[in-house]
């Protein structure tokens, strides 16, 4: 005789009912072993699982009110509960050979054979907390998308700003960098405008922290947004840049920067002997896109007499000495995913945390690639800024800061 718990998927059989294959009934036993009197019968009950094998979640096994004794004494009697059955081993296709065991020592695929297993053994792991969200700002109230970097705006300093920093924070992005469009009419060949405690960026932090204080402010210390030339440094008739004379302006741009509340320069100019710079920045074809969205191009030739030449490696560890021995607090490297083995010649070389700058070059090859469908942009965009992890750096600066971040908050829920 059988009767179903209501509102369960189990039902409770009496012993003298077994007439199926299907059931194993307990073996009677005295009713002492379970410390009780013989004047009280043991009820022998066994418990199924529903037959429904749709459900995605088992219904959990309703207790049986008995203490630990009773339940040992029982497996002790030989009464053991049953459980479900090991699973039959899955068939092979036809015609698969049968061959030995090869006399492997190790099988590296056992940790990889689950989700579970997998995530357990990762050593690289990726969160919000470690992107640093470049913003491109300028002085109109509007928007403006740029043409070559899909998804990224010249944002209105007082609300556009404001806006975007408030939804990076909601996905646990709260660290940003701030780069300025400057008005034409405001560059000159010196870049005075670099140090007016009354300019673009200085206003936007003094803003920014007013409405988040403990958000975290980069700032980019370099001469080429407010250079009429495009430059990062003041240009000599003949065309040299005047190294000297720049570190002189980029220092007051520092300062400015850091009255205004910055809680980071960082030097990206890559003059000599800038104290605190923090770059090992390679003259890249990478940061094309970067230039359009400032209108920072420079008027004539290249960067190439003070930006790393990208055939050498053993100069960064040049460059990383000298920027430790000025007090740099942070190294960073850029452009990023082309550059993994200096990230990784920094991390093995140095103390101090490393950055990793995913430029804008990067940034849309992955975009254009998703758009025309020839790369899944979601997985391709994780894949590249797990590397930057795990070649070593720290904090990855990343366009794809508040994208990336929804995405693992998303996993996580």
């Amino acid at each position: 005789m059988a009767s179903t718990i209501p509102n369960s998927q189990f039902t409770i059989i009496n012993p003298s009912s077994f007439h199926s294959r299907r059931y194993v009934p307990l073996r009677p036993q005295p009713s002492s072993i379970f410390g009780l009197s013989s004047r009280r019968p043991l009820h022998l009950f066994a418990v199924r699982a529903s037959d429904s094998n749709n459900s995605s979640h088992a219904a959990p096994l309703h207790k049986l009110g008995l203490s630990d004794a009773q339940c040992e004494a029982a497996v002790v009697a030989g009464n053991v509960p049953e459980a479900p059955p090991v699973p039959p081993k899955p068939a092979s296709p036809v015609g698969t050979p049968v061959v030995p065991s090869l006399p492997l020592n190790r099988r590296p695929r056992r940790n990889r054979r689950t989700p579970a297993l997998r995530e357990a053994f990762q050593e690289t792991t990726i969160s919000p907390a470690n992107f640093v969200y470049p913003l491109f700002i300028h002085e109109g109230e509007e928007d403006t998308p740029i043409g070559a970097m899909p998804g990224c705006y010249r944002l209105g300093w007082r609300h556009g700003l404001v806006e975007e920093v408030a939804k990076a924070r909601d996905v646990g992005v709260n660290s940003i960098v701030l780069f300025p469009k400057i008005p034409d009419a405001l560059k000159s060949p010196t870049g005075d405008e670099a140090y007016n405690d009354n300019g673009l960026v200085p206003r936007s932090i003094r803003l920014l922290k007013d409405k988040f204080p403990d958000l975290v402010i980069y700032t980019d210390v370099a001469l080429d947004p407010y250079s009429s030339d495009g430059h990062d440094g003041i240009v000599r008739e003949d065309g040299v840049i005047m190294n000297d004379e720049t570190v002189h302006q980029l220092c007051k741009q520092a300062v400015s920067q850091a009255r205004a509340g910055a809680d980071v320069v960082s030097p990206s100019d890559m003059m000599d002997d800038v104290h605190l710079s923090v770059t090992n920045r390679y003259a890249s074809s990478f940061y094309g896109p970067f230039r359009e969205a400032l209108d920072s191009n420079p008027r004539f030739g290249d960067k190439k007499t003070y930006q790393m030449n990208p055939a050498n490696y053993r100069e960064a560890l040049t460059e990383m000495r000298e920027d430790e021995s000025e007090g740099a607090d942070i190294l960073l490297v850029k452009p990023g995913l082309p550059y993994l083995d200096i990230i990784r010649l920094l991390r093995d070389n140095s103390p101090l945390p490393i950055a990793a700058y995913q430029v804008s070059g990067e940034y849309s090859m992955i975009k254009a690639g998703g758009t025309l469908k020839m790369i899944d942009e979601e997985k391709v965009m994780m894949e590249s800024l797990l590397c930057l992890r795990r070649a070593g750096a720290d904090i990855i600066l990343t366009y794809f800061a508040l994208q990336a971040a929804r995405s693992l908050c998303g996993e996580k829920r």
